[in-house]
């Protein structure tokens, strides 16, 4: 009798949720920090390797702008193979197939040869985000959606500060940048196992998950697709027949173009127009992304907790979007005033950590689109970021090569800021849902 009172009572108590969905992206948070770590390795890098390759701005620039060339072009298709196969196979296999490319870049003898190194890095790179982006529809409720993103995406400001750190430490103590890619390359790859390992594209699929965790997460969606508008047409194209996507896919390119201005060109900026050696500019570097990182992490969770609140997203978006962009925008103009060297890095620490609220814009292909659309929408949005990446980089070699000086370069940056107001405040609808 008590026996059965006693299971009656355990019966009765609720299961406690396990919490497998923060873990996935607690490793998506690590993996794109390895992305970002081996893509800012060049930067890092570029002095030594302009020096020993006896290159100048704009072939630096060229070098620096290539990953982005195939990086942008398998954005769209990275995103469709994430909504056919599911995001496991996708992330696995991006991880591996850069840490590959990472690994061998270290063995080239020429910029050339480095070049195609980084076409590989790029197309391998390429599927993440919008897998990410597709695994966080499908793993987070629509008030987690915002820590989502942004532990998606703070991987980005984390894995460029961890970069300058580790890789300026590396060659510091090795004495050599081909070392310091090697043994990148090689620790991405075993992160590409053990990702493999752990991720699953549904989380009934996931032996962590109880049932507690995978109804609650049934049950958003549940309640998320009944509000949804039933898909009046199957076609992809007429996506591009709204708004608000365009919104996001120039929203994100300006995003990007400030973004990767300051991950490509800051640490020769620093090097340069103000003298920091290689241990300076590593620990500079680090403060600024750093504190981008910290931004991300604290715009996410602002967002989510203002909704659980009762505001609603287009509200929520607009406001923290429209904060990031002017504050962002007057700081990064503010620099090209300053001489200063200390004061240099807190106003670029200060752009990192208000720009970076913007990781929320992982968010937006879930917002607009269908759970079956997400991976397209998330690479149509980053075909737009990187769009900026092959020009950017480009751009500031040319304007450096040209007037000797990095003022205009920075007036770019400001104007991308302002860019930035605009399409994400003004072109997108984050109340209503695409029917495509």
């Amino acid at each position: 009798m008590k026996a059965e009172i006693a299971l009656d009572r355990a019966a009765a108590v609720p299961e406690t949720q396990t919490k497998v969905r923060w873990r996935i992206f607690l490793m998506m948070l690590f993996l794109i920090s390895i992305n970002y770590i081996d893509r800012a390795s060049l930067s890092v890098a570029m002095p030594m390797i302009a020096k020993e390759f006896d290159i100048g701005p704009a072939t630096q620039g060229l070098l620096l702008s290539s990953f982005f060339w195939t990086y942008a072009f398998m954005q769209i298709p990275g995103g469709m193979l994430a909504d056919k196969y599911g995001p496991r196979h996708v992330i696995a296999g991006a991880t591996l197939g850069w840490g590959f490319f990472q690994a061998i870049a270290g063995m080239c003898t020429g910029w050339v040869s480095l070049l195609i190194t980084r076409l590989g890095l790029g197309a391998a790179e390429a599927p993440i985000y919008p897998a990410g982006g597709k695994l966080n529809a499908i793993w987070m409720t629509q008030n987690e959606r915002g820590r989502g993103a942004t532990l998606l995406d703070g991987g980005a400001p984390l894995g460029a500060a961890l970069g300058a750190i580790l890789i300026s430490g590396l060659i510091a103590v090795m004495g050599s940048w081909r070392a310091a890619f090697v043994i990148a390359g090689v620790g991405t790859v075993l992160a590409g196992f053990w990702a493999w390992s752990y991720i699953r594209n549904h989380p009934r699929e996931h032996p962590g998950v109880n049932d507690a965790e995978a109804e609650f997460i049934e049950e958003a969606h549940a309640k998320e697709l009944a509000a949804s508008p039933k898909v009046t047409s199957g076609k992809i194209m007429e996506f591009f027949r709204y708004r608000s996507v365009w919104g996001m896919f120039f929203g994100w390119m300006c995003f990007n173009a400030l973004f990767y201005g300051l991950l490509t060109w800051m640490p020769n900026y620093l090097s340069k127009q103000h003298g920091f050696d290689i241990k300076q500019m590593g620990g500079a570097v680090f403060i600024m992304f750093f504190a981008g990182f910290v931004g991300e992490l604290i715009g996410g969770w602002i967002a989510d907790k203002w909704k659980e609140s009762g505001a609603s997203q287009g509200k929520v978006l607009r406001t923290l979007f429209g904060i990031s962009s002017i504050i962002a925008t007057v700081s990064i103009y503010s620099v090209a005033k300053i001489t200063d060297p200390v004061t240099v890095v807190v106003m670029l620490s200060v752009t990192l950590f208000f720009l970076r609220w913007c990781g929320l814009f992982w968010c937006v292909p879930s917002i607009l689109g269908t759970r079956n659309r997400v991976g397209f929408l998330g690479g149509v949005m980053n075909l737009g970021g990187n769009c900026a990446g092959i020009g950017v980089p480009i751009l500031v070699g040319l304007i450096v090569q040209a007037t000797g000086s990095y003022y205009m370069a920075l007036m770019l940056f400001a104007g991308a800021g302002a860019g930035l107001f605009i399409c994400s405040t003004m072109l997108i609808d984050y109340d209503k849902k695409i029917p495509v």
